[in-house]
């Protein structure tokens, strides 16, 4: 099997594999939401069934159809019923892109902040460690996959992105590195690589993987990591950037106060009754 489909096959187990903490129907369709954005779960593609879903993501059948039940009223699903039937994956790109611009608007600075230093602190340790265990084959593999990323699209851009990351992963030879890669993908790759629907953005992070790879070429783990970081720091600017103007195009119109008027000029004194003299009484 070739290893780049060894490869998209992990990143498809990671969606279905159990959550951390408690099961709530939330975290399940966050999961899958995520995934579905991020085109990991593709347009037509088939999902398990409630029991299969509820048993892989370790959550109850109730909690799962929670989920699906959520993800239908988003769009993002359809049921159909019948001996073909079951729950079918409808990406729509204009739908996903408000759902991937609201959760930037609900996620505050400081935990888009947090988000990016977990991910950049895996991901450097693995470029640092790779620098150090990567074969000639290994480095073959890495300009390769860095010579068929499709730039002219954000979701082709996206996917080498991952790709890229997950080799370099699978060269430290750890698995537990390649696992939280695998997550962190799935968590915050739909929001830190939403930088990527610039083509700047596409071409800076195409300069940023040979960087990487020119420091693992040169055995320099410091360089591998310091690549890294930077080039997921400088996705985290564009998103921080993004959030801002993402609120601004959501906030009410500021309600302009009319104009002071002077006030009203007092009503001359006017002359009360005539006196009633004492023979015009009735």
């Amino acid at each position: 099997m070739p290893q780049a489909t060894r490869r998209a096959d992990a990143t498809r187990a990671v969606v279905f594999s159990p959550l951390d903490g408690a099961g709530r129907a939330e975290l399940v369709e966050q999961r899958l939401t995520d995934a579905i954005v991020a085109g990991v779960l593709r347009d037509g593609e088939r999902l398990p069934s409630e029991t299969d879903l509820a048993r892989s993501l370790g959550v109850a059948v109730v909690t799962a159809r929670e989920a699906l039940l959520a993800l239908r009223d988003k769009g993002l699903v359809l049921t159909r019923r019948g001996r073909d039937g079951g729950s079918f994956v409808t990406y729509d790109r204009d739908a996903s892109q408000r759902l991937i611009d609201d959760r930037v608007r609900a996620l505050s600075r400081i935990e888009l902040r947090d988000l990016s230093l977990h991910y950049a602190a895996i991901a450097g340790m693995a470029a640092e460690v790779a620098s150090d265990r990567a074969s000639d084959d290994d480095l073959e593999n890495l300009a390769d996959v860095d010579a068929r990323a499709d730039l002219t699209t954000a979701g082709g851009a996206r996917r080498a992105v991952g790709r890229f990351q997950l080799e370099i992963a699978a060269v430290s030879q750890s698995p537990r590195l390649v696992h939280e890669e695998l997550r962190l993908q799935a968590e915050a790759g739909p929001l830190l690589w939403l930088c990527l629907r610039e083509q700047r953005s596409r071409d800076r992070s195409r300069r940023a993987r040979l960087d990487v790879i020119q420091a693992i070429r040169s055995v320099d783990p410091e360089a591998a990591r310091r690549a890294t970081v930077a080039h997921i720091a400088e996705a985290l600017e564009w998103l921080l950037d993004e959030k801002v103007r993402l609120e601004a195009s959501t906030a009410p119109a500021e309600v302009v106060a009319p104009a002071a008027t002077a006030p009203p000029h007092p009503a001359p004194d006017l002359p009360g009754p005539a006196p009633v003299l004492e023979g015009e009484r009735a």
